[in-house]
């Protein structure tokens, strides 16, 4: 296996006890970008299941201020990884998070299968993409993380293992996908997001990029056509060469922190409690 400062340290913790230490080194050393493309499609492929994107198209979120809650909603996960649960700042997050979904009456296996698409879709980029293999201890510290997650949202009947969490995540998908004009919306919303970050003349081939990441039953959920077959390949050659520079390159000496990042929303800095529904600084701890 390629080598990586922290994978030692990781090999000696426990995944069901130590998730959150394993998940940031996993994460912030070795994965920075991987993981926060992964996400990215994670939360894109949510919109095929038409009981989530009617909810997203109803509140308008994407449409009206579509970078803000994009760029909220990373950091509001990034707190989670880059300070811990039980952080001020990640508490802060989990009443921000819990605060913007207990306005809406959200099905248990809606929230269930956002989770799971969050624990499982990194997973499967690192198999196609990553420039090194995700360990078992990594996988199953992942599973623990999002599912801790989960409790305090809270989320219930959670699958007891991360194999019980795929079949979950596969079944949803074969029931739940099909089209809706709400699916499209949101979708076309947030990609407008997407090539918002690209200079005119190279968006419709980001736009296409990104059709060429999703699968086709996605694809068909949101009407939107397949790429070429060529295009598609293409697409994952560059990703597993660019995995085949990391491999060999010099490896990360600091932790990349989402938090610290300068988005396009917060250019200077930010406020945990701007993120989202904005809540009273004297807000109750739980």
């Amino acid at each position: 296996m390629p080598r990586s400062r922290v994978l030692p340290e990781i090999e000696r913790l426990d995944p069901a006890r130590d998730f959150e230490r394993i998940s940031f080194l996993s994460t912030n050393h070795d994965f920075p970008w991987d993981v926060e493309q992964s996400l990215d499609l994670a939360f894109f492929k949510t919109y095929a299941t038409p009981s989530v994107s009617a909810l997203l198209d109803r509140t308008r979120e994407f449409r009206d201020r579509g970078q803000k809650r994009y760029d909220d909603t990373r950091l509001i996960l990034a707190e989670f990884l880059d300070h811990g649960l039980d952080s001020e700042r990640g508490r802060t997050a989990q009443r921000l998070m819990n605060r913007m979904h207990h306005r809406f009456d959200i099905a248990n296996d809606d929230y269930l299968y956002v989770l799971s698409a969050f624990i499982l879709e990194p997973i499967r980029w690192n198999a196609r993409f990553g420039w090194r293999s995700y360990t078992e201890h990594e996988k199953q510290a992942h599973f623990h993380f999002w599912c801790a997650i989960g409790r305090r949202m809270p989320i219930h009947d959670l699958p007891p293992t991360l194999e019980a969490m795929e079949r979950f995540n596969l079944a949803y998908e074969r029931e739940q996908f099909r089209y809706a004009d709400t699916n499209r919306r949101v979708a076309d919303d947030t990609m407008r997001v997407f090539l918002s970050w690209y200079p005119p003349p190279l968006r419709p081939l980001a736009h296409l990029a990104v059709r060429a990441l999703l699968e086709d039953a996605v694809l068909e959920a949101f009407d939107y056509r397949r790429p070429p077959r060529w295009f598609r390949g293409a697409i994952f050659a560059a990703l597993r060469l660019r995995a085949t520079f990391v491999r060999w390159g010099p490896r990360r000496r600091k932790p990349h922190l989402n938090t610290e990042d300068r988005l396009r929303t917060y250019p200077n800095s930010y406020r945990t409690e701007q993120l989202g529904v904005p809540i009273p600084d004297a807000a109750a701890r739980p």
